[in-house]
């Protein structure tokens, strides 16, 4: 303590500094030493509400920049990169069976060669039905479009619209005239169908033989990839892509599943109500759930068109009867109960997502959109919560692949266990 020069004592100002329990813990009045600077150090003149909302332009606007740089340096490679995207989506259905095999003692290499040949040998059989169902049926539904037609005239005419022929032919060579004044751009698309025909097939090799690897090699991969990262990221690194890889595949499976009950419900009404090409009809349906939403849209407004042309409106307004059911089913039901335990995300957002695909990178970002968005929204979640700090599973560095993450967790458990029998064996040390 010092004194005055007259010998008092000079009162000095103490600073304490509250215990852990009575500091507040609300996001905003949590600072580090350089953010407290910085508020010194900004412009008094400046509210503290706009300085912090530049910080976070500029920074979201080098993100958004960011990542149209890498959407632009993509689409050389989108072939390739499409290709490998495909080839993990596979891969987290087909896992289960590869495990499965291993389980009964069939060895990696024989049970990943068993499994992607089983599914070349599903994919080519589905076609294979498709095109003969198409075949056979072309012949049936061009009678039943010739006798459609006629009962679709007989219908506007003495309906409550009350459509003249001549109203509906001048409708038909309008639009004959449409298709021959842009006859150029319809081939210059018909060209361009053969280098997308050349794209497809070039990804599917790159899909299939993508594929071996990730269901022979794919943790070994992952790891790789993890051991690229800082040593002081790698944990978080690799409890964020595990978490990411996770909701991937449920996601995956799940739409799987929403896409078959899709498909079976549309086919089975289109089947009674005797609408042609029933089967292809159901493939359709089955693919185009993939694209959320407007894949629904776009796959009943094929199935009730077709009847329209087919069977005549009443049969059309049966089978989009049947669409809205089957789609209410799956929206109401499916959606909530199933697909919501594998990715929470909201409606708009999967709107907004598709829609930013499509827009982007057209009927590819259509379907990858909504998993993209939900492994990032898993992968942020785990990093900004800071999970990996009391993940189990990857708590002990070295244990990286499953089953010795498997086995330390056992080990951790047991300790556990040891721990509490010993302490209530001895309580009085606890007591000391």
């Amino acid at each position: 303590m010092s004194t005055t020069e007259d010998g008092a004592a000079e009162p000095q100002l103490l600073i304490t500094t509250p215990p852990p329990g009575d500091r507040p813990t609300e996001p905003w009045t949590r600072r580090s030493s350089g953010q407290a600077g910085d508020s010194r150090r900004q412009d008094p003149h400046i509210p503290f509400a706009l300085n912090t909302a530049a910080a976070w332009s500029w920074r979201l606007l080098f993100v958004l920049i960011m990542a149209g740089v890498i959407v632009w340096l993509s689409r050389p490679v989108s072939t390739i990169l499409v290709g490998v995207a495909v080839a993990a989506l596979l891969a987290g259905l087909l896992t289960p069976a590869v495990r499965w095999l291993r389980k009964h003692r069939i060895g990696s290499g024989w049970a990943t060669a068993i499994t992607e040949i089983g599914l070349i040998v599903v994919v080519l059989g589905l076609l294979t039905l498709v095109g003969q169902q198409l075949v056979s049926g072309f012949t049936d539904l061009s009678d039943q479009v010739v006798a459609g037609y006629h009962q679709l005239m007989d219908w506007l005419a003495d309906g409550p619209l009350h459509v003249t022929v001549d109203q509906v032919d001048q409708a038909i060579s309008s639009v004959t005239a449409t298709i021959k004044d842009n006859s150029s751009q319809i081939l210059a698309g018909a060209a361009s169908f053969g280098s997308t025909a050349g794209n497809v097939g070039e990804g599917l090799v790159i899909c299939l033989f993508t594929l071996i690897f990730f269901l022979l090699e794919g943790e070994r991969i992952w790891l790789f990839l993890v051991g690229v990262a800082p040593k002081s990221a790698r944990r978080a690194v690799n409890g964020a892509g595990r978490r990411g890889w996770h909701s991937l595949v449920s996601y995956t499976r799940i739409q799987v599943f929403v896409a078959f009950v899709d498909a079976v419900g549309i086919g089975l009404a289109a089947f009674f109500l005797r609408v042609p090409l029933a089967f292809p009809l159901a493939v359709l349906v089955f693919l185009s759930s993939f694209v959320p939403i407007i894949g629904a849209l776009l796959s009943g407004a094929v199935a009730v068109l077709l009847a329209l042309v087919a069977n005549g409106p009443i049969n059309a307004v049966l089978m989009l009867a049947a669409v809205l059911l089957v789609q209410q089913i799956e929206s109401h039901l499916l959606q909530p109960l199933v697909m919501g335990k594998a990715v929470s995300l909201h409606p708009l957002a999967v709107v907004l997502a598709v829609a930013v695909g499509t827009t982007l990178l057209g009927i590819v970002g259509a379907v990858f959109a909504v998993p993209a968005l939900a492994v990032l929204n898993t992968v942020i979640r785990y990093l900004a919560g800071r999970q990996w700090e009391q993940d189990d599973a990857i708590r002990t560095e070295p244990f990286r692949f499953d089953w010795e993450i498997a086995k330390a967790r056992k080990k951790s458990l047991k300790q556990k266990a040891k721990e509490k029998l010993r302490e209530e064996a001895h309580p009085e040390e606890q007591t000391a």
